[in-house]
């Protein structure tokens, strides 16, 4: 998502418009319209305190898939299904043991 996503989103969801978000913030309604329209990308501090006001926040959030070893994954399906299921019988089969199941 966007800056411009972001701060329409959260100013949508107040229920303000493009004036309303301005009087209240102190930044100009042009401002405010470049930066919704993508023309701009405001810094850091800017988004923080306008989304703030339309009562959001700006939080970092790790990007889905990023970090995520799929080496695992590819090998389990490059399998076929028999192995597959042979794997998880035995896997299975270790977890009862370690529960002592038997």
């Amino acid at each position: 998502m966007t800056a411009a996503d972001m701060l329409r989103y959260a100013r949508r969801r107040r229920g303000w418009s493009q004036r309303a978000l301005a009087e209240a913030s102190g930044v100009a309604q042009p401002a405010i319209a470049r930066i919704e329209s993508g023309r701009v990308v405001p810094r850091i501090d800017t988004l923080n305190g306008l989304l703030a006001i339309c009562g959001y926040l700006l939080e970092p959030s790790p990007r889905l898939g990023v970090g995520v070893d799929r080496t695992g994954i590819r090998e389990r399906l490059a399998l076929t299904a028999t192995e597959r299921l042979d794997l998880t019988v035995a896997a299975a089969r270790n977890l009862a043991r370690l529960r002592g199941e038997s």
